[in-house]
């Protein structure tokens, strides 16, 4: 949990039990119900979950981070008057932190093995091989880093193989205002790759999200304000697995597709799976998830501006998800092919001192 200075101010400024109990707003759109956001429609491809524990419907409206709240106005202005001792900032701030609170990720390393788990009619993919090894290291109070290296290696129906290996490197305050991204693939033994390097910062509220990359040339780029970042979008993931939705849709960015994109996503979220781990195959070091509860999870990435339209997913990742932020059972749907990873190695890390001060 945070336990740091600045927190405790926050919390003077709002009580995260508070939260349960309001219904949060649009920074854009604060106090004002008739400006809410319309409802889209999205069509994703069918979800890789349980039949026993598929949603009824996807979800239709977007859900951005909360930053408001219908209690108090929060204009400066007025915070000012009613001498308040705090600002907007330190009040949106303050929610962002709260919605944080009860949800503990594990700092962790995790290795799967990949392989072709379909390829549907018009690939030329016979096998695929692969690797892919995840590492979360970090806390609330110092930000998350996650470093994942996903090699494959894929064989056409001609015999001609083909090799990519994709490493990065992110890393992302635990309030949401900053990420920093640093990617390269390299395919084929080309030793120089692609590289792809910058920075995200949410400006004020409903400033949007001002990108700065570096490489692989200098610009600068504007993404919409209600952007997720990974791990607040995982986090965002528990807490609606935990309230018992059956989906979440919100506009994701991680740096990825030169960091010029931002992916519409729409999660289908299965019913908890109590024990599930001990269904599952026996990996040195996972018994620590056997009394976690888990839920299926799929997310369905979509280019932006894509409602309205009969879309299909660029893909589609399905995933066991543990409370702790662990995944297991992972598949991963390209369209003309899909792969299958399995859990092999897991090792967790000694999680990080908050600032006690």
């Amino acid at each position: 949990m945070i336990a740091s200075t600045r927190l405790r101010k926050l919390m003077r400024i709002l009580p995260c039990a508070t939260l349960a109990m309001i219904m949060p707003l649009r920074a854009d759109h604060a106090m004002s119900a008739d400006q809410s956001k319309p409802q889209t429609s999205a069509k994703p491809r069918k979800q890789s979950l349980p039949a026993s524990t598929a949603p009824q419907q996807p979800a239709t409206e977007k859900t951005e981070p909360a930053t408001e709240c219908a209690v108090e106005s929060i204009d400066d202005e007025v915070l000012v008057k009613l001498r308040k001792g705090h600002t907007r900032a330190d009040f949106i701030e303050a929610v962002g932190l709260c919605q944080q609170a009860g949800v503990t990720l594990a700092p962790h390393r995790a290795v799967y093995e990949l392989a072709l788990s379909t390829a549907r009619n018009g690939t030329s993919m016979t096998s695929v091989a692969g690797r892919m090894v995840y590492d979360l290291t970090g806390s609330p109070c110092e930000g998350y880093t996650q470093k994942m290296r996903f090699v494959t290696r894929m064989m056409n129906q001609s015999g001609s193989t083909s090799v990519s290996d994709l490493r990065s490197t992110t890393w992302e305050d635990a309030g949401g205002k900053l990420f920093r991204f640093d990617s390269t693939q390299v395919r084929d033994d080309n030793k120089t790759g692609e590289t792809t390097t910058g920075e995200a910062t949410r400006l004020g509220a409903g400033e949007g999200v001002k990108v700065e990359l570096t490489k692989p040339a200098k610009r600068t780029l504007s993404m919409p304000a209600g952007a997720y970042f990974p791990v607040q979008h995982t986090i965002a993931l528990i807490h609606a697995v935990r309230a018992g939705k059956s989906s979440f849709r919100a506009d994701l960015y991680d740096g990825s597709e030169k960091g010029e994109k931002v992916y519409d996503t729409v999660s289908a979220l299965g019913r908890a799976q109590a024990g599930s781990n001990r269904k599952l195959p026996q990996v040195t070091g996972s018994d620590r998830l056997n009394a976690m509860q888990a839920w299926p999870v799929s997310i369905a990435y979509f280019e932006p501006r894509s409602e309205g339209r009969d879309a299909l997913p660029v893909y589609e990742i399905s995933f066991l998800m543990f409370e702790n932020g662990v995944s297991r059972r992972l598949h991963i749907d390209y369209g003309d092919f899909a792969l299958q990873g399995e859990l092999t190695e897991i090792a967790f890390h000694e999680p990080s001192k908050c600032d006690q001060k």
